[in-house]
Formats: structure tokens, C-alpha cells, sequence
């Protein structure tokens, strides 16, 4: 259990620094789950309780249309956060599906507690706002990428901000990440 803690407050004190009655409160907050490889975390329709940090493995968050057509939002790995925002922020179900690539172990926050945590530690709040604030900036990104580049230089892009990312996602996943076919992928490659 120390190594799950030490993960977390590794990963909160990259930008803000705690005490150690700071963070012991902070951690009582969080659950502890794993979760099987192929297993979903939730589907679209479903409630969504909880904004989950990745200890190990790696989850994809998916949508899939009207055609059934399966579109790929994002991947969480280890020291990311991932949930459907949306659904968690405003207590709604959700629109998308997040499901484990590997065998993944994961702490969870309910809104509850978040909003305990931000309530109470404002550096927390502060901690929060920064990740919001870059995960946005890199759904803006994306979405640019999509509407100004070409297919190599989306996949150049994954290789050089994320290559460990890309060594873990089956070839089909990363074609229809960067919206290609699988195909036009391995011409890439």
C-alpha cells in the first residue's frame, strides 16, 4: 500500500507541496480498484461515479456512434487521470465507454470527495485546476491536428510527446486514434 501512496503524492507534489497530515488526509479520500485487461470501467448509459488516477496499465475512453462505429477519445496510462468529464462534473451518464487495454490498477475519487479535497486544501484545488487546464489545451490540440495535419505528422506527433504511450496501443487502436485505417498506418510506419 505504501507504494500506491508514494505514487500519489509523487504525482501531486510535481506541482504543489504537501505536509505529511495534508496528504495522509488527502489519501483517505481515494478507493483502490484493478481491474482485468478487456474489462470496462463503464459504458456509455451508465452513471459515472468516479474520476480515476492510473497506477498501472492503461485504459482507452471511447464513443461509439449511430453506425456503431467506434471513435477513439483518449488513453490513460500510468500518472494520468481519466473519466467521462462530463457525465462525472454534472452526475449524468455517461456518452462514452472506458475501458482497460492491460491489466490496470487505479485510485478513485468520487465528486463528493473532490470537492471535499478543493474545499479544504485550496493547493488541491490548485492541483486540480492545473491538470483541467492541460487536458484541455491538449483536447484544443488535438482537435487543431485533426483539421491542419496530415496522418504522419499526427503519428509524429504521438511518437514524440507520448512514444511509451505508442508502444502500448495495439496498431489498430492507434490508426483509428489518428483516423486512419490500418492500412494507411503501416505506410506511415
Amino acid at each position: 500500500m505504501n507504494d500506491i501512496k508514494d505514487k500519489l503524492r509523487t504525482h501531486i507534489e510535481k506541482m504543489i507541496s504537501l505536509s505529511d497530515d495534508e496528504f495522509s488526509w488527502i489519501y483517505e479520500h481515494f478507493t483502490f480498484q484493478e481491474f482485468k485487461k478487456n474489462e470496462l470501467i463503464f459504458e456509455e448509459g451508465q452513471p459515472v461515479k468516479h474520476v480515476y488516477f492510473v497506477l498501472s496499465g492503461l485504459v482507452v475512453l471511447s464513443y461509439t456512434d449511430r453506425d456503431a462505429k467506434q471513435h477513439l477519445i483518449s488513453f490513460a496510462m500510468e500518472d494520468w487521470w481519466e473519466t467521462d468529464f462530463v457525465a462525472f462534473y454534472s452526475k449524468s451518464r455517461s456518452t462514452f465507454a472506458l475501458k482497460c487495454i492491460e491489466n490496470t490498477k487505479m485510485l478513485c475519487l468520487t465528486l463528493d470527495h473532490f470537492e471535499k479535497l478543493c474545499a479544504t486544501i485550496q493547493k488541491m484545488e490548485h492541483f486540480f485546476l492545473k491538470k483541467s487546464i492541460a487536458g484541455h489545451i491538449g483536447s484544443q490540440q488535438r482537435i487543431l491536428s485533426f483539421l491542419t495535419s496530415s496522418a504522419k505528422q499526427r503519428y509524429e506527433h504521438m511518437i514524440t510527446n507520448h512514444p511509451a504511450l505508442v508502444q502500448r496501443i495495439p496498431k489498430s487502436m492507434l490508426a483509428s486514434y489518428l483516423g486512419v485505417s490500418r492500412e494507411t498506418l503501416s505506410r506511415i510506419l
